[in-house]
This record gives C-alpha cells, structure tokens and sequence, in this order.
C-alpha cells in the first residue's frame, strides 16, 4: 500500500493553519449552504403556489412541507453514524500510514448505510400516517400534505440521498473537500432548476408537494451518480474502496467507526427529535383549550411559521457544521501525529470563524426576520409567527457554534462518550423537558396559550450545552494538548480511557 503523498502530507502536516482550515473548511461549508439553501428551495417555491391555490389551505401547504423537515434530516442523522465515524477513523489511520485500515473503514461505513437506510425507509413506509399526524398536532390538511411530501422524498428516494452524504464524508477524510462539495452543490443546483419545473410544468398544481418531494429527490440521486462515477475514475489512487471485503467487519473497524459515529448521529438525530416534538407542541397548543375553525387557522399559520424559522436558523448552524466536519480530518490526523499544537491551533481558528459567522447572522435575523419570512410565507399571521419565533431562536447561535466546535473537536481526536454526553445534552437531556415545562406553564399556569414560550427553550439549551462543551474541552487540553513523539498505529487507534 502506498504511502499518503505529499500534496495531502503538506496540508495535513505543514501548510499554515488558518490556509490548512480555509482548504479543507471552505468546499464543506459551501456544501452544507447548498444542502440548506436547496431545502429551502422547497419552501420558496411551494411558498409560490400557495398564491396559486386554495388560499385557504395556503399555511396548510407551507407547514405540511416544513414539518417534514425533521424526518428528512434523519436520513442526514444515518449518513453522519457511519460517514463521520469512518471519516475520523479514515484520518487516524492516515496520520500513521495504516491505509489499508482507512480502506476498510469506507467500506464498512458503505454497507451499514445502505442497511439502516433501507431499515428507516421500511419504518416510515408503515408508519407514516402516525407519525405526519403527529408533527402536524392532527390537522388534517397539514397531514395530509405532510404524506405526500414524506412519500417520495422518504420512503422512495431516501437511499441515494442518505449515501449521497455518506460519500461526501468519505472525500472528505481523504483531503478532496472539493470533490465532496461539487457532488452536494450538484445535487443544490439541479434542485433549485428541478423545484420549479416539476411543480409548475410536469405536475399539476394540486400535486405540488408530490413534486416538490420528486425533484428533492432525483437531485440527490443525480449528485450519487456523479460520486459513483468518481470512484470509479479513481478507482486506482484513491486510498478507500467501497468495494465489499469481510476484513471490513473485522480488526475492531465496526465498533471504531460506530462508537465515534454514535455521537454525531445522535446529534442530528435528537435535534431532529426535538424539532418533532416541537412541532407537535406548536402544532397543538393553539387548540389545547378549545378546537373551533379558528385554532385550526392559529395552529397552521404557528406550523408554518415555525417551520420556516426553523430552516431560516439552520444557515448558521450549516456553516458551523461545515466548518467543523471540514476541519476534522485535519484535527484527527494531527492527534494521532503528535502535533498536538497544530490540532489546537486548527480547532481555535475554526472555532472563531464559526462564532465571528454565526453572530453575524444573530444580528442579521434580529434586524431582517420579516424580512426574511416574508420571502417564504405570505399570510399575515404566519409572517408575524415566524417573525418572532426566528428572533427567540437565532439568539443561540453563538452558543451553539461553540459546541458544534467542541463535540466535532471529541469525535475527531475519538472521544465517543465526551462527544456523546454533549450531543444528548444540547438536543434532548435539557431542551424537550424544558419545552414541555413551558407548555405547561403557558397552558396550565399563565392560562393563555402561546407557543412563543416554547421556543425558548432552545437557546436556553445552546446556552447551558456551550459552558458544559468549553469546560469538557480545557480539561482534555490539560491532560492531553501537549505534543508528543509520534504515536504507533496501535496507540493512537485506541480510545484512551479518560
């Protein structure tokens, strides 16, 4: 096996830190722009037709699109179990040229993908009237969009978007952040062409959260294509295979990849989790009291507008989490080098640039949110709803760009169980009890219900998760952040017990 060559030795290695994170940071956060920007997509153009349509199922549409949102992204929470545990795995084993490892690491990451996908799939396949009437506090048209979007976009082309991203992580490891960012913006700009083609031409506009879900869709399948036709090319050179080999499952690969994987996945996961959950709380706390035509309307105009808030948020959170996946190799590979010096540059350079990022668009919701929700929803009452709940949410932001830093930082050096205990912490442990504790006290105590004190418990969340993350952070360094000799292969692939 070949060693790593010299042009990923230098950027991994030698080339300055602030140009080492910009090459491999900047192609992973134009692809997660392009993955929001183009989920977002759906929204405008469906925000489009509502003028088209019904007016009176009009918020209707928009929610039923919005609230999907939750379960798409756990086909993202599936990529990053096994993308981000072999990408940190892959990396490892490059700082100490053990490639045939990195090898087999893709590979397993490859197969577990395509079986917990397939597993999801089936489980929404059976399940989806439950859960859509669920997210959508049980209105009927809002389900009802909800399935149709959740059909297509799921149950039928949820393989190839779930490894599309699985293979973007794998280029990644490998130091080809451009490659990987070309296959999502790929998948971006067919979408934004497909959006308006197929809801305005090819389907008719009754069915245009069908289509919407179609172009979503075939987006992801094309952008699969163009990998596939990637690592066919470079079949020869390239360092992983996801060609299928028993020694895959063997040499400790799978619990490796898993364990540093788990935190990622649960990350995306819960966060997911708790955007359901606070769907439903929207959803249903507007007709707690009473059910009358005009809850119904309440409830869809909070539906929609929480759930444009919800995507207009997730910019910052792109960025940073392109920042972080882009910078873990390099942080990885440095670790098991023995430069500690250069991991910690790498990981407070990328971290100021996440926090300087996500501030900014702290202040740009604050000042432009009707702006901005104004470019997705229509009606009056929706507009102001998600006006006000962007305001309450971006206040997390730099918070939660400092955490994203630290628990991306704990998978890359491998370690799972810090990395977890932040995941759970930020999204789920705190958050979902302190949004069913403001549901109550909104309904039960202030006797007036209002979902806006709901959504405060996400910046509480980012909040307390931030001081937790930085305290966890300066007792590894203090342990772990000198430099050493460079590590055997064996000492630096074994999670140390702290």
């Amino acid at each position: 096996m070949a060693e790593l060559d010299l042009k990923k030795k230098e950027l991994f290695e030698n080339m300055p830190v602030f140009k080492a994170v910009l090459k491999l940071a900047i192609p992973s956060i134009i692809g997660q722009l392009i993955l929001v920007i183009y989920n977002m997509t759906d929204t405008f153009f469906v925000g489009q037709a509502s003028k088209i349509i019904n007016q009176s199922v009009a918020n209707e549409l928009v929610a039923g699109i919005t609230i999907c949102m939750p379960l798409y992204m756990i086909l993202t929470a599936i990529s990053n179990l096994f993308g981000i545990g072999a990408s940190s795995v892959i990396s490892r084993s490059m700082g100490v040229n053990n490639l045939q490892r990195a090898r087999n690491s893709a590979r397993f990451a490859f197969y577990g993908c395509l079986f917990v996908t397939l597993f999801y799939c089936l489980f929404i396949f059976l399940f989806e009237n439950q859960i859509t009437n669920f997210l959508s506090g049980n209105v009927a048209q809002t389900a009802y969009f909800a399935k149709q979007y959740v059909f297509y976009s799921i149950v039928v082309f949820g393989i190839p978007t779930a490894i599309n991203t699985l293979f973007s992580h794998i280029l990644r490891a490998q130091g080809k952040s451009i490659h990987a960012s070309i296959g999502i913006a790929l998948g971006g700009i067919l979408n934004c062409v497909l959006d308006p083609l197929f809801m305005f031409v090819l389907f008719p506009i009754e069915k245009v959260a069908i289509a919407a879900a179609v172009a979503t869709g075939l987006s992801n399948t094309i952008a699969l294509i163009y990998y596939v036709i990637l690592f066919i090319i470079q079949r020869k050179t390239s360092i992983v295979s996801i060609k299928f080999s028993k020694k895959a499952f063997k040499d400790g690969i799978p619990k490796e990849v898993l364990k540093i994987g788990l935190p990622a996945c649960l990350m995306t996961l819960c966060e997911n989790i708790s955007y359901m959950i606070l769907d439903n709380l929207v959803g249903t706390i507007l007709i707690s009291k009473e059910i009358t035509e005009q809850t119904l309307k309440s409830s869809s105009s909070a539906l929609a507008g929480i759930g444009v808030a919800k995507k207009l948020n997730m910019l910052s959170h792109s960025f940073v989490r392109g920042m972080s996946q882009g910078v873990l190799p390099l942080i990885g590979y440095n670790k098991s080098s023995g430069n500690r010096t250069r991991m910690k540059k790498v990981v407070y350079t990328s971290g100021l640039i996440s926090l300087i990022i996500s501030s900014l668009c702290t202040v740009v919701f604050l000042i432009f949110a009707k702006d901005l929700s104004n470019i997705f929803v229509h009606e009056e009452k929706a507009i102001a709803r998600s006006c006000e709940f962007l305001k309450i949410l971006c206040i997390g932001c730099p918070f939660s760009a400092i955490s994203y830093t630290i628990i991306s930082f704990f998978q890359a050096v491998g370690k799972a169980w810090k990395s977890l205990i932040l995941a759970l912490f930020r999204k789920g442990i705190l958050d979902i009890p302190l949004m069913y504790i403001f549901y109550f006290i909104s309904v039960y105590v202030q006797n007036s219900p209002d979902p806006k004190l709901i959504i405060y418990a996400t910046p509480i969340a980012d909040i307390v998760c931030c001081i937790v993350s930085l305290i966890l952070f300066f007792v590894y360094l203090k342990y772990y952040g000198k430099d050493k000799e460079k590590v055997c292969e064996e000492e630096s692939l074994v999670v140390e017990k702290f």
